[in-house]
């Protein structure tokens, strides 16, 4: 195994880790994929947003682009990062409104069909939101047990009467990274439409929503794409699927002629639709500068190195910390950008831990996952955080 300054030497991406801000109390932080660092050009970019065009333009801001933003940043997140041509993506609204949005749309648009199908270890926002919309629309929720989920156990449970599958690509816990485009494909043989949550993929793992046919998808921009705390979600509908597409929160800019005031709903042709209220200006702003450097750097490239740190940091947890079960797959294909280890002892030094600048994440009941975020994180950070591990359960 190779230490950590060669890797960090040989690093292509080295460079971009000076754009982030850095925390002087922090050495190593491991959370990337539950809140990004901040870029330091967002600071100016907020900034110059407040004084220039919202402190000087004020309500004529409206007229000069603000109403379309969302869009617009959807076009550029969709061509760089989910393979997504224009048109099909929009920001707005948190990922628990837009799953809520897009599962009540998708259920609407299979009538007569009576199931929906998710995995019982899915993030709690997608199971409730499920569960909530089943009841709503008197469904039955039909639950894939098994983890990780296998391209054979979503074939073992969707059939002719489910209307929607709803799977994460990345598994929140594991890193598991599922196989989307064959369960997408065997889905529609089923005639059922598929939702996928990409929130721990985006920004990290390349994803070709196009090419592999999906229908919807919803994914958070605080983690990989670093747009900051509570920073809006983003919602993919295939143009294929907006032709049957219609909005459950039916509000006024998401209706065709959003300035007449008119009575009556009618909606907006095309992505337009997906939206109900105001958008949220300063909120979508951060991320513009993080999906102009994912473009710069290449998903190719952000791969790579998203391989290496999970591959880096597997190593070293097998030498530090042999007595804790790694949760995550070996294989680096079926993995994301983080790594996930299980030990009873976790849960005792977590405060320890962040006391001294080491900012890893824990899950109950036992698990400390490593967030790699591939543009910000060195690999002497990740040596750093699991030998203070290891030191702290020592």
């Amino acid at each position: 195994m190779n230490d950590a300054a060669t890797l960090d030497t040989a690093d292509p991406l080295a460079s971009h880790r000076r754009k982030f801000l850095q925390s002087p109390d922090v050495i190593a932080y491991l959370d990337g994929n539950s809140l990004g660092r901040p870029l330091a050009a967002s600071v100016d970019r907020v900034a110059e947003f407040m004084r220039d065009q919202w402190g000087s333009r004020l309500i004529r801001g409206w007229d000069e682009g603000w109403m379309t933003r969302g869009q617009a940043i959807g076009d550029d997140l969709g061509r760089v990062c989910i393979g997504a041509a224009p048109g099909q993506t929009t920001i707005g609204d948190s990922t628990t409104v837009l799953l809520y949005k897009l599962i009540r749309a998708a259920v609407d648009a299979r009538p007569g069909r009576t199931e929906v199908v998710i995995d019982r270890g899915n993030f709690p926002t997608d199971r409730y939101t499920v569960e909530g919309v089943a009841a709503e629309r008197g469904l039955t929720v039909r639950w894939i047990e098994a983890a990780p989920v296998t391209v054979a156990d979503v074939a073992a449970v969707v059939g002719a009467t489910t209307a929607l599958l709803v799977l994460s690509h990345v598994d929140y816990r594991s890193a598991h990274m599922l196989d989307a485009p064959a369960i997408t494909a065997l889905a529609h043989r089923a005639g059922a439409l598929v939702l996928w949550d990409l929130c721990h993929s985006v920004g990290a793992v390349p994803t070709w929503l196009d090419a592999w046919g999906v229908d919807l998808a919803v994914g958070c921009t605080y983690k990989y794409l670093n747009g900051g705390p509570g920073s809006p979600a983003f919602a993919y509908v295939s143009t294929a699927m907006q032709g049957i597409f219609r909005q459950p929160i039916q509000g006024w800019l998401g209706s065709r002629h959003p300035f007449t005031m008119a009575h009556g709903f009618e909606p907006a042709p095309g992505i337009r639709s997906v939206l109900s209220g105001t958008p949220p200006l300063i909120g979508m702003l951060a991320m513009q500068d993080m999906i102009a450097l994912i473009e710069e750097a290449g998903m190719a490239a952000i791969r790579a190195k998203s391989v290496a740190l999970t591959e880096f940091a597997i190593a070293l947890t097998d030498e530090l910390l042999p007595d804790a079960t790694l949760a995550s797959p070996r294989d680096c294909a079926v993995r994301g950008s983080h790594v996930t280890v299980n030990d009873d002892r976790f849960t005792s030094i977590m405060s320890t831990l962040w006391k001294q600048g080491i900012i890893p994440d824990f899950r109950t009941p036992n698990g400390i996952r490593l967030g790699l975020s591939p543009l910000s994180t060195s690999f002497a950070e990740v040596e750093m955080g699991v030998r203070a591990i290891a030191a702290a359960l020592r």
